[in-house]
């Protein structure tokens, strides 16, 4: 009549929950680098030539081809650049080589995404995927704390946004502002730039396009 310890499965349920914590992370990591990789070989671009034009090691530029390591949004706007291409073409889907480079519409349903996840950035490509795009438009999120580092960092074109939900912190130079939901910007990509997320608990989301202006 006396059984107690009854309680004991209970709490081996809950521990077993935690195994499965992430388990497509380290999927999205490989998806990006090998779309990384997959435009170094079609530019004909060495890893050494990858590393002298980005100031960044072989050994990490191969880690992330291989899925290791996961890179800041700073490190893929620096590779985008020496690719020639917005950090649109970044995302894992490899634009499909049987004309769809004219696609107009993009599904809700169907949007690639490139998910930042140890920075707690993630943005979704609302317009069509293609590596020859000048103008993207993206839905950014910005998880409670989530930002771009502490670096400032440039790349080629122009952004402007529309915070659509949230607050967001945007540095540009020196100078620091505090968004909320109704605030927009625009400003030259090449200006030294970071964006944040100062809320401790709330999401942040922004509406933001990005115009690649170089070659």
């Amino acid at each position: 009549m006396r059984k107690p310890a009854s309680a004991k499965p209970a709490k081996k349920a809950t521990s077993g929950k935690k195994a499965t914590a992430k388990p497509a992370e380290p999927a999205m990591d490989v998806a990006v680098g090998r779309r990384i990789r997959d435009l170094r070989r079609v530019r004909q671009f060495s890893l050494e030539t990858v590393a002298a034009r980005t100031e960044l090691s072989i050994g990490f530029l191969s880690q992330i081809e291989r899925g290791l390591s996961s890179p800041s949004l700073r490190v893929l706007a620096t590779l985008a650049d020496v690719f020639g291409v917005g950090i649109a073409a970044l995302f894992g889907a490899s634009p499909s080589a049987d004309g769809a480079s004219d696609q107009v519409v993009t599904r809700g349903l169907q949007r690639p995404e490139l998910k930042l996840w140890r920075t707690g950035v993630s943005k979704q490509l609302l317009s069509p995927a293609n590596a020859d795009n000048k103008l993207n438009l993206f839905l950014v999120h910005l998880e409670p704390g989530g930002s771009t580092g502490d670096e400032l960092y440039t790349h080629d074109g122009e952004e402007a946004g529309l915070v659509l939900e949230g607050e967001m912190m945007l540095t540009v130079d020196s100078e620091t502002w505090s968004l909320k939901t109704g605030d927009s910007f625009r400003f030259a990509s090449r200006r030294p730039h970071r964006f944040a997320n100062p809320a401790q608990q709330a999401k942040a989301v922004v509406l933001w396009v990005n115009c690649v202006t170089g070659a």
